[in-house]
């Protein structure tokens, strides 16, 4: 096979980084570092002639976590050797710490970025390149990140099990845009070890990439591989591939976490020695490729097209297989994000203790989410391991976030625990935005004695008294109060008991009944205020509700419109859940398997809850609760606790459930039936993706994931003159497609126009076939915050709201 002009393979080199899923991490850790040695040693034999044969090998470091820690564990003589490997253009860095989720925030991942930037720095070899391998997508924001560090170049190595690339096509370059009008040089790549399947090292690799007719039971010989590299060469210029050069990258072992190979350069050599006049391979690291790819870009710019937006990733769907884990990183990366404020300069908790928060919640935001075999031997004692060794990220950032707190706040003059405190609280605003909301004042339970018969909140400066309300908690009661603090605002507050001088006696309009019940529905126009078992009415809202459908109804009474929409598939919060039945306990596997690019099997069973119970849980002069209890499949126990306030048109929904241990694959989805379809165009769904604003379906790439995204802190439905802002703390994903088993579509598909893009929190599941969780199994509490007005009629102030509510208002004890 003869082509028209000379062609060009990068023989890129590297491990793929996968945290847990072939090995115990630190074991993962361990290799990683000896193949930095391994890859030192081979350039050692190269340079003192020993291996001349070898001459040409390049290594390129896929991630910076490898490289940092063999950083901590070399010897001054492996520094210096790595760091002059660098700079000669042996060895490459690339902008990546690790293969990330969309778990990641953007303050953390700038951080951990900011090490390799800082590190390239160091040994005067600029970090410009990165890559990806694995994963599918990366939020907006993902990428101005990298460009604010000086990266101008990525290129990703999609794996598409259960995803696709974007774009419509792969080996692809584009210019990605960001929000700022920046562009990154983007080269949408082939699967990251595309090139042992096309026989790069002899005896390794198979036809998972190329899916042909070759026997690749003894790995692919020289002769497999003259067929395949011809054969899609020849295919790309079939397809009018605009270049004469491509990267293909590859590993030195047929596994992740693969070591180097110097076996590369004896195929290149014979490789090049026979066909070298038509088709070079050429080893090479990032900054080798990109360097041909922007000399290309100049001198034919017409040939790499702009794409503005965002890039859902297929595989962070896996947040929701951990659901407990992910909620209590969340939480814990908001306290990091308090840390970093409160103590910018690092003088009361230590850059080591700021390092080691940021390394626990990175660890556990990594792509990787279990053992491989997670779901076909769930009993296995290493796969019990493993994945409690990756839920210990989350716990282990959240204790290191959590003290750190607590040791800022002690220097802040925190009151510990002490005979004789006062009930007096500092109330402090750490972000650049203002925060309307309530804070909840915590005291042990012997306050309750102290302050049940009558109680004052008061500004200890300007003398506001505060509107408030006391609840009962387990070992403790909780005074919450409404309150607004500017950007860095700090207020003192002191709860004083009072008497109140109120006698209880019988009275004539006493609707308690003698069993202490109250069920009567008493119409009162001076009662602005009322929680009932079936509506509650404030002075913003009234919600209605009918036994067997659920929450039917959302009446903004400032509009006196339903701020539920009218084509609603199911009312508010109702669970959605379905299960796909495999035939036996040999299938778990394959019956995710086949699932594709649907989250469920085309037999999947659908269930929709139906409310069974309503009941008044409290009501005072901030809040009242009722508390919606239904029935569903796949949980022993599903109920609303909701939440309206007297004066704030604001609503929290928490989630309770206790889901049943189920081996086969399920989804759970909690209907948030707000705003409009997504194709109407009177109001536009926002969400927040790493610090950018993004409208789903609209800021995106084509050919891109259109059925879930991975959110920040919420999403927002606005207009011109108004918007509703939802909170979401604990659960980041949401779905927008159909529920249902179907050809899916990608953005930009015009079939996309007919689909409504019903909103949709997409709390859990455990479809995938390898390294998910076998079993969802447990008690949860999801919660979900929903504020709406006049106020929200910008994205940046509905999305604001939402990262006010997640973070809520910090609050200490003070003497």
């Amino acid at each position: 096979m003869t082509f028209n002009k000379p062609w060009k393979i990068y023989a890129i080199h590297h491990s793929h980084t996968d945290v847990g899923y072939t090995e115990r991490q630190e074991k993962i850790q361990q290799y990683h570092v000896d193949f930095i040695r391994q890859a030192l040693h081979i350039l050692r034999e190269i340079h003192s002639g020993r291996r001349p044969e070898w001459t040409g090998f390049k290594w390129e470091c896929e991630t910076f976590w490898p490289v940092e820690t063999f950083l901590k564990r070399a010897n001054d003589q492996e520094k210096i050797e790595f760091a002059e490997a660098v700079r000669r253009g042996d060895i490459g860095l690339s902008g990546t710490y690790l293969n990330m989720s969309e778990l990641i925030g953007k303050e953390l991942f700038e951080s951990m970025i900011e090490r390799i930037r800082s590190y390239g720095e160091s040994i005067q070899a600029p970090v410009t390149s990165a890559m990806t391998a694995d994963i599918t997508g990366f939020s907006w924001g993902y990428g101005q990140v990298l460009l604010d560090a000086g990266i101008q170049n990525l290129i990703t190595c999609i794996h598409t099990h259960h995803s696709m690339y974007p774009l419509w096509k792969k080996q692809h370059p584009f210019w990605w845009e960001m929000p700022s009008g920046e562009r990154l040089l983007t080269w949408n790549g082939e699967h990251y070890m595309f090139g042992n399947d096309l026989g790069f090292i002899p005896g390794i690799g198979g036809n998972y990439t190329t899916k042909d007719e070759f026997d690749t039971s003894k790995g692919v010989t020289f002769e497999i591989a003259e067929a395949r590299i011809h054969r899609y060469i020849d295919r790309l210029e079939q397809d009018g591939y605009a270049f004469r050069f491509a990267p293909v990258m590859f590993s030195g072992l047929p596994t992740d976490n693969g070591s180097p190979n110097p076996q590369i350069m004896e195929f290149i050599s014979e490789w090049n020695a026979k066909y070298g006049e038509q088709i070079t391979i050429v080893p090479a690291t990032l900054e080798d490729f990109f360097a041909e790819v922007r000399e290309h870009a100049e001198n034919h710019p017409d040939d790499i097209p702009v794409h503005r937006g965002d890039w859902p990733d297929w595989w962070t769907d896996g947040v929701g297989s951990t659901p407990k884990h992910v909620q209590v990183f969340r939480e814990a990366q908001r306290v990091y994000q308090k840390v970093k404020r409160l103590d910018p300069q690092c003088e009361i908790v230590s850059p080591e203790s700021m390092k080691d928060m940021e390394y626990q919640l990175t660890l556990f935001a990594e792509h990787t989410w279990g053992y491989h075999s997670s779901v076909t031997e769930p009993w296995n004692p290493f796969v019990q391991e493993l994945g409690l060794r990756k839920e210990a990220f989350a716990a282990n950032a959240s204790t290191a976030a959590h003290r750190a707190l607590y040791d800022i706040l002690e220097q802040k003059g925190d009151a510990l625990l002490s005979p004789d405190r006062p009930m007096k609280f500092k109330l402090y605003n750490p972000f650049d935005y203002v925060q309307e909301d309530f804070a909840q004042l915590i005291m042990e339970g012997w306050h309750y004695d102290l302050i049940k018969d009558g109680f004052e909140v008061r500004d200890v400066d300007s003398g506001e008294l505060y509107t408030s309300q006391l609840s009962r908690a387990t070992r403790g009661v909780i005074v919450s109060i409404p309150v607004t603090l500017q950007p860095g605002e700090e207020k003192t507050i002191h709860i004083q008991a009072v008497n109140s001088n109120i006698k209880k006696t019988a009275t004539c309009n006493d609707y308690v009944g003698s069993d202490r019940m109250m069920d009567l529905d008493i119409t009162n126009d001076e009662q602005p205020f009322k929680i009932t078992s079936t509506y509650i009415d404030t002075p913003f809202v009234t919600i209605k509700w009918t036994k067997g459908a659920g929450i039917t109804s959302w009446i903004d009474k400032h509009t006196k419109k339903d701020m539920l929409r009218q084509d609603r598939n199911h009312h508010a919060f109702t669970p959605v859940y379905d299960v796909t039945h495999a035939a036996n306990v040999q299938e778990m596997y394959e019956v995710r398997r086949k699932m594709g690019r649907n989250r469920k099997g085309p037999d999947a069973v659908i269930s929709t809850g139906v409310l069974t119970k309503a009941e008044v849980i409290s009501q005072g002069d901030v809040y009242g609760t009722v508390q919606l209890t239904f029935e569903v499949a796949g949980c022993s126990h599903y109920s609303l606790l909701v939440t309206a306030y007297a004066n704030h048109p604001r609503v929290d929904v928490a989630v309770r459930l206790h889901k049943d241990s189920v081996w086969d694959p399920e989804n759970l989805y909690i209907s948030l039936p707000f705003g409009s379809p997504i194709t109407s165009g009177t109001e536009e769904l926002w969400i927040d993706k790493m610090g950018a604003l993004t409208r789903p379906r609209k800021d995106q790439l084509p050919g891109s994931l259109a059925d879930y995204y991975c959110l920040g802190d919420g999403a927002a439905y606005v207009t011109d003159h108004d918007g509703v802002a939802i909170a979401m703390p604990d659960t980041p994903l949401i779905q927008l497609g159909s529920l249902n088993h179907q050809f899916r579509l990608l953005n930009g598909d015009a079939k996309l126009q007919q689909d409504p893009g019903h909103l949709y929190a997409w709390a859990m599941n455990n479809y995938w076939e390898t390294n998910f969780s076998a079993t969802l199994g447990g008690f949860y509490e999801f919660r979900y915050l929903v504020a709406w007005g006049e106020q929200y009629h910008t994205p940046e102030a509905a999305m604001n709201a939402c990262r006010s509510m997640n973070a809520g208002i910090l609050a200490w004890r003070v003497r």
